[in-house]
């Protein structure tokens, strides 16, 4: 359970740094939205793309290694965008508003996230050794 919430906070974190590197080509929450709507927004975005991280990253990326070998990895970029790309169109079918403007706008979306996510977990993971 701890290292659920771990990475819901974590990955709210990339996304609300992501959105706010990339500008208006990720928004998270409406524009006339409050701060703690904001918040909030950050909040369901981040869990709906914990659970998709959770349940179908591994899928896709099992079914998709042989070409994830082949391409040297490079295919990760674009899995990457497409489960970015699905947390879209399921925020959006649970009425939050999630945008991102299109697929390159994922890729490079996909990338801060995985860097603030990789940053961000290499902190928490001292934190958890520190404190045994």
């Amino acid at each position: 359970m701890r290292t659920f919430v771990t990475s819901w906070v974590l990955s709210g974190l990339a996304l609300a740094a992501a959105a706010g590197l990339l500008g208006d080509h990720m928004d998270i929450g409406g524009s006339a939205d409050s701060t703690g709507e904001r918040i909030i927004a950050i909040a369901l975005v981040a869990l709906v793309f914990t659970i998709v991280n959770l349940f179908v990253s591994p899928v896709v990326k099992t079914l998709s290694l042989p070409f994830i070998i082949i391409t040297l990895g490079l295919a990760l970029l674009v899995i990457n965008a497409l489960l970015l790309l699905l947390t879209e169109w399921l925020s959006g079918k649970f009425g939050v508003a999630f945008e991102v403007d299109g697929f390159w706008w994922a890729v490079l979306g996909s990338i801060v996230i995985s860097i603030v996510n990789t940053v961000l977990g290499g902190f928490t993971r001292k934190n958890v050794r520190a404190s045994r």
